[in-house]
């Protein structure tokens, strides 16, 4: 499989085209996340880099019974005599998509209606809304109704009908009983009252407003053309109005008593921003966040000058970064080295962006490092980090890679930091000495 494909069934990681046996996978359509998921191989097959070694290779695998559980996955893996365990980080599931990785090899252990995602599939619910369902409801009543009033009147309409005639005497002899056709025949009275009750049905048939249902779609229809026009829905900063995408929105709506939300993503818009830090007992910062802007605005209060509307800063030039909006010139551009504490601020920098579990994605054209993250906090950390001057652009197991600002000559050195050691010095250094 090579970049930006989608596995077409679940296949068992092997190698890839980095050296340590990793990939990196976009699993959206499984669980809709959008950020990448980090696999690696086992170290016993992670050598294996071009076909003629896959040829040689012979292992055995042993692993569970299909299922629906996309979290877990337990095999073990028997190599020249020897047992591998293999777990959900060496299982490449279907209809994920290899990110950032040139190309993997891998061996199918699941396919068809056996993957995971298959077990996973269920018929789609029923989307009928609340008012249609109880409308559905009174309809069947009603229908109900309409079938015991059909029905009674007709066993008493076959009664009558048979003993129109007793004894050879006509009891309702105006309506002339013995020369008549099948629908009012004493002699054959069951079929009367059959054809009886069959006239009911279309004599009631009114009770069933079937009228109904075209009169509530019509509302619905109008309903939603007023929502789509509605000036207080207009969201003008991205010039979108309102837009009903389905006409039982406006009934499931009306019907809604509590709304719960979480704040990151719903009420934040998906987006963080670096505003202020405090390092060593020191407050940086005099930026101010959107929240803040619109208060001031309300109540006719100056915003600080070096701030747009839109919550940019001025040290930047005019330039708009997403997730920066840090504004203090004692720390940008270089003159936190004229700090007391500027060896503190520098790791406290490096920890911005070597602390976290973004992935870097470099632009071969043009250079430029953009970053696949978890969270919207994690990437205003590693923006922040990249505009002081300490720019992450590359990542393996053991290490991680740093493009960083010399203060003094203007350059940029690249510095290899050793992951696991680096980030207890710095657990222990901020612990001690910052908080």
């Amino acid at each position: 499989m090579y970049k930006d494909e989608y596995f077409p069934a679940d296949l068992l990681f092997l190698s890839s085209n980095y050296e340590d046996g990793i990939c990196y996978v976009e699993t959206s359509n499984l669980d809709g996340e959008t950020n990448l998921k980090l696999k690696h191989a086992l170290e016993v097959t992670s050598c294996l880099q071009d076909e003629s070694s896959l040829h040689d290779f012979n292992a055995l695998i042993k692993c569970e019974d299909p299922n629906e559980n996309l979290y877990s996955f337990i095999g073990t893996l028997y190599y020249k005599g020897k047992q591998y365990p293999l777990s959900l980080q060496q299982l490449l599931l279907r209809d994920s998509k290899l990110r950032n990785t040139d190309f993997v090899y891998g061996v199918v252990v699941f396919t068809g209606h056996d993957s995971k995602v298959m077990q996973n599939a269920t018929d789609p619910p029923s989307k009928r809304s609340r008012i249609e369902r109880r409308l559905d409801k009174i309809i069947y009543i009603l229908f109900g109704t309409l079938m015991v009033i059909a029905f009674t009147g007709s066993i008493f309409f076959g009664i009558i009908t048979k003993n129109d005639i007793s004894n050879g005497r006509l009891t309702r002899w105006y309506l002339r009983p013995d020369k008549t056709n099948v629908f009012y025949d004493p002699k054959r009275a069951l079929l009367a009252a059959f054809f009886h009750f069959l006239t009911d049905l279309m004599l009631y048939g009114y009770l069933i407003p079937i009228s109904l249902y075209v009169s509530i779609e019509i509302v619905k229809v109008l309903q939603s053309i007023f929502i789509n026009q509605d000036q207080y829905m207009y969201y003008e900063e991205a010039d979108k109005p309102a837009h009903a995408r389905t006409s039982n929105l406006n009934e499931e709506l009306g019907q809604v008593y509590t709304i719960l939300s979480d704040k990151t993503g719903t009420l934040t818009c998906n987006t963080m921003e670096f505003v202020k830090c405090s390092i060593a007992g020191a407050s940086y910062g005099r930026g101010m966040t959107d929240v803040e802007i619109a208060l001031a605005k309300k109540k006719g209060q100056p915003i600080s000058s070096g701030v747009s509307d839109e919550g940019g800063d001025s040290t930047t030039s005019g330039r708009q970064i997403k997730g920066f909006n840090f504004k203090d010139e004692r720390l940008m551009n270089g003159r936190w080295v004229n700090e007391r504490h500027s060896d503190m601020i520098r790791e406290f920098f490096r920890a911005l962006a070597i602390c976290h579990t973004a992935i870097p994605d470099v632009n071969e054209e043009t250079g430029e490092v953009s970053y696949e993250v978890e969270s919207p906090d994690e990437a205003a950390f590693v923006i922040a980090a990249r505009e002081f001057g300490f720019e992450f652009f590359r990542r393996t197991q053991s290490s991680i890679s740093l493009h960083e600002l010399d203060p003094q000559t203007g350059k940029r050195i690249d510095r290899w930091v050793n992951r696991a050691p680096f980030l207890c010095f710095i657990y222990f250094y901020f612990y001690f000495n910052i908080f």
